[in-house]
């Protein structure tokens, strides 16, 4: 058997004359093969394929009935995101009801969130382990109440952000909404040398990469105690610090590609992160005081 294959499972007669065996997210089906018993690997002279491949489900090919055979599964990674992930979020955006997530929850867990599982996965070791979102709205204090986001998003423990939806694809690092520790933290960075400076010529960098650097919300003016001509006053008067970047949906989408954009982002955003990481940090006030 080749390398990175395995045998997941045998496949017995189903009630209707066939078998369903269900890959997992990040593996493919290969075949199911007819086995004399000899316990030979599916490929050999002693075992004929009766099965072909389909995304998640092997299904019967030019047979009636389906005797006992052995599914091969093969690790394949992550592949992007095929056309129906953003069909999904098209179909949301149109109907977000309870009624539609159900109907076509088979679609999300297969389309939108398994790729997004093995991209994670892939992304661990270079950035640290990844958390989905989850789906649900939180409807307690808004007058919006649709039950569910119009987007699939996750955080990489290393600094991170990715989210999918009917637009394409976008990611941001950084540090998006700093508590009041924090801020203070960074306005005192901002305004020393040589940490000012060196934040400056990041952004500028990044800027003239294509990158977008923003935040959540900045101040009209000055912020209390800085002068209106400070050097830096553009950056003094944001309440975070992110870099973000946004690709409309297309055919690259669906391909290996999309992780390669990504992993190029976020490598082009690390220098801010850094910065971040050494002159910020993680806030020091209890939750309920952020």
């Amino acid at each position: 058997m080749s390398g990175g294959a395995r045998v997941v499972a045998r496949a017995g007669r189903g009630e209707a004359g066939f078998g369903l065996l269900v890959n997992q997210p990040g593996e493919q089906v290969l075949a199911v093969s007819e086995d004399d018993g000899n316990g030979e690997d599916p490929g050999t002279s002693a075992s004929r394929p009766i099965w072909c491949l389909a995304h998640s489900v092997i299904r019967p090919a030019g047979r009636s009935t389906a005797g006992p055979g052995i599914a091969i599964v093969l690790r394949v990674g992550f592949r992007g995101w095929a056309a129906d992930a953003i069909d999904f979020y098209d179909g949301l955006e149109e109907d977000n009801s309870k009624a539609y997530w159900q109907a076509h929850k088979a679609t999300y867990d297969r389309s939108v969130r398994g790729p997004m599982e093995e991209l994670l996965a892939e992304l661990a070791g270079q950035f640290g382990p990844g958390r989905i979102f989850r789906p649900n709205r939180d409807v307690r204090f808004s007058a919006d109440k649709s039950p569910y986001k119009t987007a699939i998003a996750a955080t990489l423990d290393n600094g991170g952000y990715i989210q999918l939806s009917a637009a394409g694809l976008a990611a941001g690092r950084g540090m998006y909404m700093m508590a009041a520790d924090q801020l203070q933290r960074y306005r005192q960075a901002v305004d020393a040398e040589p940490a000012g400076s060196a934040v400056a010529q990041i952004v500028a960098a990044a800027r003239d990469a294509g990158i977008e650097v923003t935040s959540h919300d900045r101040l009209k003016t000055a912020p209390r105690g800085y002068p209106t001509d400070h050097p830096r006053i553009g950056l003094l008067r944001l309440k975070g610090l992110v870099t973000w970047r946004q690709w409309p949906a297309a055919a690259w989408l669906a391909t290996p590609e999309a992780k390669s954009r990504l992993v190029e982002f976020l490598v082009q955003a690390e220098p801010i992160q850094d910065w971040l990481n050494a002159h910020v940090g993680p806030s020091q006030l209890a939750a309920t005081r952020r």
